[in-house]
């Protein structure tokens, strides 16, 4: 047996799946906190926390369909993010007000709040 085999890494480097996905999450973890600079640090190791141990909220993501003259919108959220939606709160054919912003689109809930979602399909 060779030193190499004998002496396992300290830290297994990331595949490189995991490390988008720490990525990915520490992004989402910016964004949610409102974009604060210079707080890259703290985001990367939360989420890289938050992956390692398979925490469920870096990956439950769940979508919303919205329809809009005909074309249906499919916004994903993270429960983490949605200030307690609960799918089913809109009922088929409801009403919604409904407003975009680049890839964001956003869904004012019967209760006030609103429901922010990533903006990943358009179907005409």
């Amino acid at each position: 047996m060779n030193a190499a085999a004998k002496s396992p890494q300290p830290w297994p480097s990331p595949t490189p799946s995991r490390q988008e996905a720490i990525r990915l999450r520490a992004e989402e973890i910016y964004v949610r906190n409102g974009g604060i600079p210079g707080r890259d640090t703290e985001n990367w190791a939360q989420a890289e926390r938050e992956i390692l141990r398979g925490s469920p909220e870096a990956f439950c993501r769940k979508a919303i369909v919205v329809k809009i003259d005909g074309a249906q919108y499919i916004g994903e959220y993270s429960a983490e993010s949605s200030q307690g939606y609960v799918p089913g709160e809109f009922g088929p054919g409801a009403s919604v007000s409904v407003r975009f912003h680049g890839d964001r689109m956003f869904l004012l809930r019967p209760n006030g709040k609103v429901l922010e979602t990533t903006l990943v399909k358009k179907i005409e």
